[in-house]
């Protein structure tokens, strides 16, 4: 299985809100991310949490975010970053 995005590559994050399972924060949905890293291919979340096989695997990738993008009223260090994992099938070009 071939990786979309590469380290380095700036992607935003689907703002889109399911009512099934899945590991995206809400308050990362919508937000722009740089890829840190590739995690490799695995079943899907959305999937597996109802019984399902998580097939076509789909690549994680670390995203490193901006903490004052995330929470505008952010008091601490300006270049304090999150980084979270995030499935492929949950990130576009940005």
């Amino acid at each position: 299985m071939s990786a979309r995005f590469a380290p380095g590559d700036r992607v935003r994050i689907a703002g889109r809100d399911p009512t099934v399972h899945n590991r995206v924060p809400r308050y990362a949905r919508g937000h722009v991310g740089v890829i840190e890293r590739v995690c490799g291919a695995f079943g899907q979340p959305e999937l597996l949490a109802y019984g399902g096989d998580g097939e076509p695997y789909q690549t994680l990738y670390r995203v490193r975010l901006e903490q004052t993008d995330l929470w505008p009223d952010y008091a601490e260090s300006p270049q304090d970053t999150l980084e979270i994992e995030i499935f492929e099938h949950w990130l576009d070009p940005a």
